[in-house]
């Protein structure tokens, strides 16, 4: 197992991220943690945590060491990551995550924060933005530069969601203060890919009877890691491209590729996989019916629509998707890939449909997608989403939940989409979703 050959207490912390969770450990933190391994020490972390003060009781007594282990197909690897030199839990100690943002040896911010984090109109003291543009205003009192905002969230231009989200909430506070974020500060997008499921007893089992480690949160994941950045930084950048990351002059086409083809399948293999009977992403994609229908759903209804981008091959990038799926040593939880969906369909799936819909072109198998997440929400499954009473409720009637504006935008004025989702839906309930796969795969040829 690979340790930190670097000096920790060498790290400058000049990079700070909120809300750290299993995905960032596992994805940025080892970029990092590759950066100080190859000998550039500029560039350690503080961790932030926002919610929960799990993560700050497992890793205190750890020094903040933490291992990830790498499973794929036919190997594994294990690293403990040492690029974190410190970790704030915000309602502990909020000044100390003030003065760490507001730090001048601070330089970039990255944040994992999820979608509904952004909206200024709701967000209070102890917020994600309230620390950020109380940072910002003291370095701007102080004479210091601001420093970058870089949103890792699986967001649509999620630079500008940053951005916009930043300087709404200062613009409520100073106006002075929001002219001065917007003139100086930088919020390049970002494109990020790594499969981490939640951590599991057994993981940790795994790891101290394996490894000879006794970690109290280690993190699995897949071989996969991949990281694409704008090029635009306002106080120095990292040389992340040391450690693999790619930094390009326009993010969309990149992110665009991977939200279609992989977190698109995410929803509809979690719901679909689950109607199934199914667990796991790998015992999904060995029921034939289950992989036959995620092929031909990005080989035939989403991978035709997205844009040509250089040094991207789609079709290679699709089939990694199939092959990562259905990696057995990773046994993502469909439940997880469950979750949010009714933020992550609107953005993931629904796009995509509605340029089949405006093209004239047939999409069964995005219908069924829907249908799949109607069925679910009517269904006795657990809902882990912000809106699961209010889908509850509206899954009632497909119809209805299709109507809803909120979620799904100008199709819900689409009465004969709104009939071929009930109609897939009444196929699952009725005969059972391999009948409804097999259906709409039939459709689509």
């Amino acid at each position: 197992m690979a340790v930190p050959s670097y000096d920790r207490a060498a790290l400058t912390p000049a990079v700070v991220h909120m809300s750290v969770g299993y995905f960032h450990r596992a994805h940025q933190a080892v970029y990092f943690d590759d950066l100080a391994r190859s000998g550039v020490t500029g560039w350690g972390m503080t961790g932030i945590g926002l919610r929960r003060r799990a993560m700050h009781e497992a890793l205190a007594p750890q020094d903040w060491l933490y291992t990830v282990v790498e499973r794929g197909a036919g190997a594994t690897r294990a690293r403990v990551v040492g690029a974190m030199g410190r970790y704030l839990f915000a309602p502990d100690d909020a000044p100390a995550v003030v003065a760490a943002l507001a730090d001048e040896r601070t330089r970039l911010v990255t944040l994992t924060v999820t979608g509904a984090a952004y909206d200024p109109d709701s967000a209070g003291a102890g917020s994600a933005l309230a620390f950020l543009v109380e940072a910002l205003d003291r370095r701007r009192h102080a004479g210091r530069p601001p420093f970058t905002v870089l949103s890792c969230d699986n967001l649509p231009a999620n630079g500008d969601i940053a951005r916009a989200a930043v300087v709404g909430y200062a613009r409520s506070r100073d106006v002075a203060l929001a002219r001065w974020i917007e003139e100086r500060a930088a919020f390049p997008s970002s494109m990020v890919d790594r499969i981490t499921p939640k951590t599991t007893d057994a993981d940790r089992d795994w790891v101290a009877r394996e490894l000879g480690v006794a970690d109290r949160w280690p993190v699995m994941t897949e071989p996969h890691s991949e990281w694409i950045v704008e090029d635009e930084f306002c106080n120095g950048r990292p040389p992340l491209e040391e450690a693999g990351v790619r930094f390009v002059a326009d993010v969309r086409p990149y992110a665009l590729i991977k939200t279609r083809l992989l977190n698109a399948t995410h929803c509809a293999l979690g719901h679909l996989g689950i109607l199934a009977g199914h667990g796991s992403t790998d015992a999904a994609m060995a029921d034939p019916a289950v992989r036959s229908y995620v092929e031909r759903l990005t080989g035939e209804e989403i991978a035709p629509q997205l844009p040509r981008v250089p040094g991207l091959d789609v079709v290679a990038y699709r089939r990694s998707v199939l092959e990562r799926l259905g990696n057995p040593a990773i046994a993502d939880q469909l439940a997880r890939l469950c979750r949010n969906c009714s933020l992550k369909l609107p953005r993931h799936v629904l796009p995509s449909l509605e340029q089949r819909r405006a093209a004239g072109a047939p999409h069964p198998l995005l219908t069924l997608a829907v249908a799949g997440f109607c069925a679910h929400a009517r269904g006795p499954f657990a809902l882990d989403d912000p809106q699961a009473d209010r889908l509850r409720e509206l899954a009632r009637e497909p119809r209805r939940l299709v109507a809803d504006r909120t979620l799904f935008g100008a199709l819900a004025g689409d009465a004969a989409f709104g009939a071929e989702v009930e109609a897939a839906v009444a196929v699952i309930e009725r005969h059972g979703v391999h009948v409804a796969l097999g259906g709409a795969t039939r459709l689509a040829a």
